[in-house]
């Protein structure tokens, strides 16, 4: 397949790296000095699952350098989509897929918006990935999964292309056929985990450990899912017990991408997390207090330190 991964951080430098080191030809869109590195030194993976070089590693900041591709892996920041969405369109062609791997749940329409819903395939990607240095992904922990399907629950022939070069790379991976709901599945557990681990500027940890922190996360999940619910997603009534089971079994120093973007002064993704939970409550006559507080003590973080 022809590859262009649009976002070469965590997530996408992670993905994107796998299957280009089991052969697929991989082009990945990235900027400044993290491009550098790649164009210099190649794309490294450092990970419990095996770690991987690239090199050489095609790379570019200008998609139309690129041309149409089987498949866009695009994994960007949610403040940079709408951005993103458009620069893609070399990429673009009559058959190309684009596989969304961000956080949230507004991507899929952004990017239906742009280049039509035929185009796009919705996704969700679990793994704590991050850059530690030009042209080096960091993976921690052991989990790296993508759960991806059409947005119509059909199998089609690129959904079964693209799991197959999964297949292939070793990457742990579902095809869905009702990937709103497993969208909506993450965005239960990472609405909350996000905004206390950042709100509290500590690893998920000390605040499952104690007590009122604890309850305080329960209450997040419960909202999302309350939110989820009445938007006519599909997810079951013990979800909240099971996201805080699902905490429970996760590294006691694992903190979210919003925590390790607060610490360093970038921008946060805030109102499509907490803040889409509060916006979409309001909407629906849903009380989202947890989600709203979390939104407005941050709010003077969201824009970075510049």
């Amino acid at each position: 397949m022809r590859i262009a991964v649009m976002g070469s951080g965590g997530v996408g430098g992670y993905f994107g790296g796998r299957l280009a080191a089991s052969g697929q030809e991989v082009t990945f869109v990235a900027r400044g000095v993290h491009l550098d590195g790649i164009r210099q030194r190649g794309l490294a993976i450092t990970s419990a699952l095996g770690d991987a070089t690239i090199r050489p590693a095609k790379a570019t900041d200008d998609p139309a350098r690129i041309g149409p591709v089987d498949l866009v892996i695009f994994a960007v920041k949610l403040y940079d989509s709408e951005r993103a969405a458009g620069a893609i369109r070399p990429l673009v062609g009559p058959g190309t897929g684009v596989v969304t791997l961000q956080n949230g749940v507004d991507s899929t329409d952004v990017l239906a918006r742009v280049h039509g819903a035929e185009h796009v395939i919705g996704g969700v990607a679990n793994i704590a990935a991050v850059i530690t240095e030009p042209g080096v992904i960091r993976h921690t922990g052991t989990m790296a999964r993508v759960v991806f399907g059409e947005l119509d629950g059909r199998r089609s022939d690129r959904v079964a292309a693209l799991a197959e070069a999964l297949r292939a790379a070793g990457v742990d991976h579902r095809l869905s056929d009702d990937i709103q709901r497993d969208i909506w599945d993450k965005m239960v557990l990472l609405s909350a985990f996000s905004g206390l681990t950042a709100l509290m500027r500590l690893p998920i940890g000390p605040i499952r450990e104690e007590p009122e922190t604890r309850a305080m996360y329960r209450e997040g999940l419960a909202e999302a899912l309350a939110v989820a619910r009445a938007k006519g997603i599909s997810l079951p009534d013990d979800l909240t017990e099971q996201k805080l089971a699902q905490t429970d079994a996760l590294p006691y120093q694992m903190k979210s991408s919003m925590l390790e973007d607060l610490e360093r002064g970038r921008r946060l993704e805030l109102p499509w997390l907490s803040g889409a939970i509060v916006r979409m409550g309001q909407e629906l006559g849903i009380a989202t207090p947890i989600h709203g507080f979390v939104t407005t003590a941050l709010k003077l973080h969201v824009t970075g330190a510049g």
